[in-house]
């Protein structure tokens, strides 16, 4: 079983890691054969190479992430909601977003899930 503390450590290393523009951070959270799901519903990004891929393309918008309450674990699962913040073309907008990480005995991201649509994204019309 997962280490409730790491876990945590992870989630907050995640958002320190996408504000600080690395996408290599992010990505050495996961397991080499780890899926990402963003947004559920879309094909997702296997394996560690698609999942720096799909972060440095993520990263280039400038969006910066802040946490919005605790981090909850429920066993192997840490779910927490944040606020994607970014200014495209001089126009601030934001997305809320709650994210599940589903992690390995040995503490690494094996499954990532993010939720979102179109209700949660504000300041894009």
């Amino acid at each position: 079983m997962p280490d409730p503390k790491a876990m945590e450590a992870a989630v907050h290393e995640y958002v320190a890691a996408f504000d600080a523009g690395s996408p290599e951070r992010v990505a050495a959270l996961f397991a080499p054969d780890a899926n990402v799901e963003d947004p559920i519903g879309s094909p997702p990004h296997l394996g560690q190479d698609a999942i720096l891929a799909f972060y440095t393309a993520s990263m280039q918008t400038g969006a910066k992430l802040k946490l919005e309450g605790p981090v909850r674990i429920a066993g192997p699962f840490a779910a927490f909601a944040f606020t994607v913040q970014l200014n495209l073309g001089g126009k601030d907008m934001h997305v809320d977003v709650i994210d599940t990480f589903k992690f390995s005995d040995d503490n690494k991201v094996i499954e990532m899930r993010a939720y979102f649509g179109p209700t949660n994204m504000h300041g894009f019309a």
